[in-house]
């Protein structure tokens, strides 16, 4: 139960922190957002704030997501000869069309619908109260909403608040804006980290940390700030070069040249060996000095989400050069790295949540179509032609790239099942 209350909390943040980089910049653009929905599945409960969004809460608490009108992903549906409900202001305009049988409005009354159209001319037409001798039609208010068959409420969409009335950069922004999130998610969490291990490791200096006590290096008389300037006549310029002298000596005592101030000294040093997860390790009780400053905190939080995306590249390059569904990981393997975080403690889940954002803001970048990053690719197609890609083609690209996607998932997620269960 842990376990799956840590999957669930590390993937619906990062999810939700996605969407709501959309939903953020959408607003800016006057896009509308018809829904932003937390988890998925059937609704449970909704809201729809001053901006026109709906607010809901929906069953699976696992992800969410975001429906911007005319993104191509957000269709509500009516009929002709469609049994609806309307209800009327005093002008005699439409405020709410119910779709719903689960819905009943008492100020609603029955309406067989005809024809309608509520982008441009913003209408409804049909027959009243059960009455097929008469077409009856009316004005639909700009900012009507429309109860869908599952009882979520949202506005209607006219062509002025939907997607591609944007401006062509604040689409592009919009698009960008769910990994730009993950990164920012990414960004804060590693500098959180940093702050809460104390400091960030000084790994360019030949200094060493605190000293452990009973260690060999305390036997030693070794202190905390002293600056190791050779091993066994090896030359030491950095904490690397420090742990690959005495992890790689046969020797039982190593004679180290040690800078105190203004002092220089020798003192000999004898290594204990462990056994660390199987493997014998070698240690003498020192540990890498820590820059404990808030500027050095929040700058190494900063350095370590760089780190992380140079490694993700890195391993995407890797990928692309020499393809292998092993290097991918699915849910599955999302699973199995969240019951080990959830062993090693809330750090541990902060690290790995931290990772997987940036990993989701890297891949959602990519430009396959259906990603964010194929929606911007789009867009530069869009703004070097001067004219966007017709719905149709751009909508076969869409499927294209879904379907992708999706078989993609389901080898993975098949490869995940077979390498962590049998």
């Amino acid at each position: 139960m842990k376990t799956l209350i840590t999957f669930i909390i590390v993937f619906s943040v990062i999810v939700i922190i996605h969407e709501f980089g959309h939903y953020f910049f959408a607003k800016r653009a006057g896009i509308l957002v018809r829904e932003f929905a937390i988890g998925m599945g059937p609704k449970i409960w909704g809201h729809q704030g001053k901006d026109g969004t709906t607010f809901t809460l929906r069953a699976l608490p696992i992800g969410g997501y975001v429906r911007m009108a005319g993104n191509g992903e957000d269709e509500v549906e009516l009929t002709p000869g469609m049994p609806i409900g309307l209800v009327l202001d005093e002008k005699g305009e439409v405020t709410q069309i119910n779709t719903s049988s689960k819905v009943q409005l008492v100020n609603a009354f029955p309406f067989e619908l005809a024809e309608f159209d509520l982008e441009d001319k913003l209408f409804v037409s049909g027959y009243q109260n059960g009455d097929e001798s008469q077409l009856v039609t009316y004005d639909v208010l700009h900012d009507a909403t429309i109860i869908e068959s599952d009882g979520v409420e949202v506005r209607i969409a006219p062509r002025d608040v939907q997607f591609q009335s944007a401006k062509l950069w604040q689409r592009m922004l919009t698009n960008f804006a769910g990994p730009m999130n993950n990164f920012l998610l990414a960004i804060v969490l590693f500098i959180v980290i940093t702050f809460i291990q104390g400091g960030v490791a000084i790994t360019n200096t030949n200094k060493i940390g605190a000293i452990s006590e009973n260690s060999p290096a305390q036997t030693a008389k070794l202190k905390e700030g002293d600056a190791i300037q050779s091993i066994d006549g090896q030359k030491i310029s950095s904490w690397d070069d420090l742990t690959a002298a005495i992890t790689g000596s046969k020797k039982s005592v190593l004679n180290f040249t040690v800078k105190r101030e203004n002092e220089t000294f020798t003192t000999q040093v004898k290594p204990e060996k462990e056994e660390v997860d199987g493997q014998k390790v070698v240690r003498i009780g020192v540990q890498v000095p820590m820059d404990t400053s808030f500027l050095g905190k929040f700058t190494g939080g900063i350095k370590q989400a760089a780190n992380s995306s140079v490694q993700l590249l890195r391993a995407l390059g890797n990928l692309i050069a020499k393809p292998d569904i092993n290097k991918l990981g699915g849910p599955v393997a999302m699973f199995q790295m969240s019951s080990e975080a959830a062993k090693q403690g809330p750090l541990t889940v902060m690290v790995l949540m931290a990772v997987i954002s940036m990993n989701l803001g890297v891949m959602n970048l990519l430009p396959i179509p259906a990603l964010d990053g194929g929606k911007i690719v789009l867009n530069v197609i869009e703004g070097l032609r001067g004219k966007p890609l017709s719905q149709e083609k751009e909508g076969i690209l869409t499927l294209i790239g879904f379907g992708f996607l999706l078989l993609l998932m389901v080898l993975v997620t098949w490869n995940d099942i077979q390498r962590w269960f049998f």
